[in-house]
Order: structure tokens, then sequence, then C-alpha cells
């Protein structure tokens, strides 16, 4: 079992997050999903660097202000590596929005995301970030789809609502 780095980030403008609905790509563990934008790390790049180039590269947008939420890890039967995904919400931008090689871009209003097929973790930590948490370690722990364990800052959490 290896590990993986990531990034993820909810743009915001206007009371919406923007979205990429991930449906271009044939092998994607988010197909047909609803995600914000990131990637993997590259070599040698610091949390800050994945996140601009990985926003870049999606959205044609250059980020000019954004926080770190928190770190979520991810585990599944469904893939070989951990995956600790660093999570971070902007609010500034330039530039023009363009098309996405991985889905289809949308804004979406904040209180439609919950709405909208998300992962069921991902509910967490947009309540997280909703409520302006500080900065928070997230656990999640995927079995055939579903989420199975949800731990917050070293204690389990309960999640269904």
């Amino acid at each position: 079992m290896g590990t993986s780095l990531t990034t993820l980030c909810y743009i915001e403008k206007d009371g919406q997050y923007l979205m990429l609905h991930r449906v271009k790509k044939e092998k994607d563990c988010n197909k047909d999903k609803w995600i914000g934008v990131g990637g993997h790390f590259e070599t040698e790049e610091s949390p800050e660097e994945c996140l601009l180039r990985e926003v870049k590269e999606e959205t044609g947008l250059t980020l000019t202000h954004w926080r770190f939420c928190g770190i979520v890890t991810f585990i599944s039967d469904h893939w070989n590596d951990v995956e600790y995904m660093c999570l971070y919400k902007a609010d500034g931008f330039e530039g023009e929005l363009q098309e996405c090689s991985e889905g289809e871009l949308q804004w979406v209003d904040k209180d439609k995301v919950y709405d909208l097929p998300i992962w069921e973790g991902d509910k967490i930590f947009f309540r997280l970030m909703e409520e302006g948490k500080e900065f928070f370690s997230l656990k999640l722990r995927y079995e055939s789809g579903r989420l199975t364990e949800a731990v917050l800052d070293g204690k389990p959490l309960e999640w269904r609502v």
C-alpha cells in the first residue's frame, strides 16, 4: 500500500461553488460525481504550487486568495493507495473560465451542492468549511463505495443525519 498526495479546491463566487462534474474519463474513481478542482502533486511541488497549477490547468483561472482548510485522508477498498488530500477554499481569482478535459465545470448554489451526486464524506467537509472551522484533519474510509468510517481530529464522527 502506497500513498498519494493531492489537492482539492472549492472556488466560491456570489454564493456558489465552482463544481466539476466528472463525466469525460472512462477510468475515473470520481466518474459521474461532482467535486471541486485539483489533482495529484508533481515531483517537488508544495501543496500551494499543486493547488495553483491544477486550478489553472482545469479552469483557466489564476487564484489570488485562498485558505488551506484541512487534510482529508481517504482509504478505500477500491484502490491501493491511501490518499492525503489538501483541501482548500478560494474566493479570489482572475481570468476566464475555460473548458475542462476532465468534466463539465458549473457554478452551483451552495445550498444545492448537497443535492448533487457527491461523495458522502464530501458533505462532512462542506459542512466544516461552511461552519468556518479553522483547520481540521478528517479521515474517511469507503468500502464498496459507501462511507463506513469518519474520524474528525482523531475522534470518531457520527455523520448520518
